[in-house]
């Protein structure tokens, strides 16, 4: 079983955190190259189905159920799962001094049939998602500013 837990300070308002982050559409941009394409299937109440595409162009589809008055998002990977037998992403968004720190906690099981194990996996999500959460930093801090000068 793999687990990661990553997070960052983000210095801008809650709302704006949260709704530019949960944004799917915005994805290719604040996950920097790691997806070509980011399409969002369906929307119902706080539910959204979405399609990724990564940079190999594998497309897998997941849903999303945002829960903004509760301060977090719980995501889960569904077709096709392979190579994972699940994968469940919580991202969180507490408050504290200087901003609202976003945490990132993945729990998930390769597939038996995968190339990469469990512990290999957990190093590749912990290295792209310290660099995504910088890039999710500075876009978010950047437009907050932008907003604050208006």
């Amino acid at each position: 079983m793999g687990h990661t837990c990553n997070s960052i300070l983000i210095n801008a308002p809650y709302d704006m955190i949260f709704d530019i982050s949960n944004d799917i559409s915005r994805w290719t941009q604040l996950f920097g190259h790691e997806y070509q394409k980011a399409e969002v299937l369906e929307k119902n109440g706080n539910k959204i189905t979405f399609r990724l595409t990564d940079d190999e162009g594998k497309s897998w589809k997941s849903w999303r159920l945002l829960f903004k008055d509760k301060n977090f998002a719980y995501a889960e990977r569904e077709d096709p799962l392979f190579p994972f037998k699940y994968m469940k992403i919580i991202w969180l968004y507490i408050f504290k001094p200087g901003g609202i720190e976003l945490t990132w906690i993945q729990h998930f099981e390769m597939d038996d049939k995968a190339k990469f194990s469990d512990e290999q996996v957990e190093g590749f999500i912990n290295k792209h998602s310290k660099e995504n959460l910088i890039i999710f930093k500075d876009v978010i801090e950047r437009e907050a500013a932008a907003a604050h000068r208006q």
